[in-house]
């Protein structure tokens, strides 16, 4: 889709700032801009949660009207060929370098890290503890696409609007209840899958909901007006307020609205000035990299070292070099593979037409 890669190039860059600050010669440090830095990096990661979920969901239901039915099979097998190469690859390198000695990382890290339950537990070493928001999207293929095929459309979709209802109430009742009673209770609870559902399940709802959505008069003029930009200062204020309750049962929600009508905008309107800059070739290929940026930051953007590597600029250098050499010779092989296989299911493709309806024509992409 239109934009997209775009929009995963905006959210690693926020990702990779927010990680950049602090670190040595850096311009931005932590004792000024900590707090900020940490919410721009946060940003970043819940904005992934939500295009994941449409993207996702929308695949989904391409699939079934292409094809009359969802394929567990293949779509745990696109997953499995997407995710688990450079994500391995990456735990393996993590291995040789503690067995080296380079880094510290214990038996129980590696237990966390390999079974995708990070964000379960936040004590887990710098070098891997940003693989919680990967764990929360492995969750969430787990379980969607099995709820989608028991439920259908409708049913589905009373799901993901009740997760994005409850969301915000389990985020709440971590931080006003636990929190509160017991201050060593871990932290990652909040970033357990409970209590980030309703990010993903905001992408999930306006994938289900954009075909009729689509049809409505004011929505065509919502997003396609001009005052929607205003959304991004109200996505940021929201952000920054962090953990006030008002932020987490108001706010949330209404974050997670202008996301989606965002999202919606700049899938549509790729001929526009934001649209033209998302759909830029250089945006395009940070987007296409964002995977194996966010996998190789952390072990470089250590903002407690001294140590030349993690230092700026070289210590982006070396996130870049370790990216890039993840693409070409991990993902990038593997997503051939993938495509090979899509195409030989002979799934048509959904394309879409200039209100964003979908029909059958070729490979399903």
């Amino acid at each position: 889709m239109p934009s997209l890669d775009g929009l995963r190039a905006i959210s690693i860059l926020m990702v990779c700032y927010g990680h950049l600050c602090g670190t040595r010669r850096f311009p931005v440090s932590i004792a000024q801009y900590g707090r900020w830095c940490g919410d721009v990096a946060h940003l970043g990661v819940l904005v992934f949660f939500v295009i994941s979920g449409f993207l996702i969901t929308s695949l989904l239901m391409g699939e079934r009207e292409a094809t009359g039915e969802i394929s567990l099979k293949r779509f745990y097998l696109r997953r499995i060929l997407r995710i688990f190469p450079a994500f391995y690859a990456f735990i393996l390198v993590m291995a040789i370098a503690t067995a080296a000695g380079a880094v510290q990382l214990s038996g129980r890290d590696f237990a966390y890290a390999l079974t995708y339950t990070v964000n379960f537990e936040s004590g887990c070493s710098l070098q891997i503890g940003h693989l919680w928001s990967l764990s929360v999207e492995e969750q969430f293929y787990l379980l969607w696409p099995l709820t989608l095929l028991a439920l259908r459309e409708r049913r589905a979709l009373l799901v993901a609007v009740a997760a994005i209802c409850i969301g915000p109430l389990v985020r709440w009742g971590i931080h006003e209840w636990i929190f509160h009673v017991d201050p060593r209770f871990p932290s990652g609870m909040l970033t357990s899958f409970p209590a980030m559902f309703d990010y993903l399940a905001t992408g999930c709802a306006l994938a289900l909901l954009r075909p009729w959505l689509l049809t409505r008069t004011w929505y065509l003029r919502l997003t396609d007006s001009r005052w929607l930009v205003l959304a991004i200062p109200v996505v940021l204020l929201i952000n920054r307020m962090g953990s006030h309750p008002v932020a987490i049962l108001l706010g949330s929600p209404l974050m997670n609205l202008c996301l989606a009508v965002l999202i919606e905008s700049s899938t549509r309107h790729a001929n526009s000035l934001a649209g033209r800059l998302l759909n830029w070739k250089p945006i395009v290929f940070i987007g296409v990299l964002s995977y194996s940026l966010y996998l190789w930051q952390m072990p470089f953007l250590d903002h407690r070292s001294d140590v030349w590597m993690h230092a700026f600029p070289q210590n982006l250098m070396f996130v870049v070099l370790a990216a890039l050499s993840s693409w070409f010779l991990v993902e990038r092989p593997f997503n051939r593979l993938r495509r090979r296989l899509r195409h030989g299911n002979e799934l048509p493709a959904i394309t879409r037409t200039r209100h964003g309806c979908r029909t059958a024509t070729g490979s399903l992409r």
